[in-house]
């Protein structure tokens, strides 16, 4: 999908409020409402808007302990990566994950109410996976989070 400057000016609008109306995007882009509404619609279609979602407090589900955790794995046999991959997609605790290069093959940010929550994760990480090595890093402040100053 080709996308031009007032794309990218709607992407950067509703990447910093996603509840922006057709009408307030039209007057902060220069374009109709109906423009910016076709526009919205395509660039979801396109598969560059891929959702919308409320920025919540970690008090607000009572889960304030974020970590990060890192983890190698002892083997990258196609069957064993894409056990561990279902696994990290079934735990709710794990918000995002990613497979990056380094020390550690996934990059895991998790949120849990207490640590005893964190512990049980990381020996369901552990137990259920053969793993070589696991990394885990208490979050004490957000100061930014997903493009936003906390």
């Amino acid at each position: 999908m080709q996308v031009d400057e007032f794309d990218v000016k709607i992407l950067t609008l509703l990447q910093e409020n996603g509840r922006l109306t057709n009408q307030e995007l039209s007057d902060l882009v220069g374009l109709s409402p109906s423009q910016c509404s076709r526009r919205r619609i395509a660039l979801e279609q396109g598969q560059l808007i891929l959702g919308y979602h409320a920025r919540l407090a970690p008090r607000a589900l009572q889960q304030e302990i974020v970590a990060m955790i890192e983890v190698k794995l002892q083997s990258h046999e196609q069957q064993k990566v894409a056990s561990f991959v279902d696994f990290i997609q079934s735990e709710t605790p794990i918000l995002d994950a990613y497979k990056t290069t380094g020390e550690a093959d996934y990059s895991l940010k998790a949120v849990v109410s207490d640590l005893d929550s964190l512990n049980a994760l990381v020996n369901r990480i552990f137990t259920t996976h053969a793993i070589a090595h696991i990394k885990t890093s208490v979050v004490l402040d957000r100061v930014k989070e997903n493009g936003i100053n906390a």
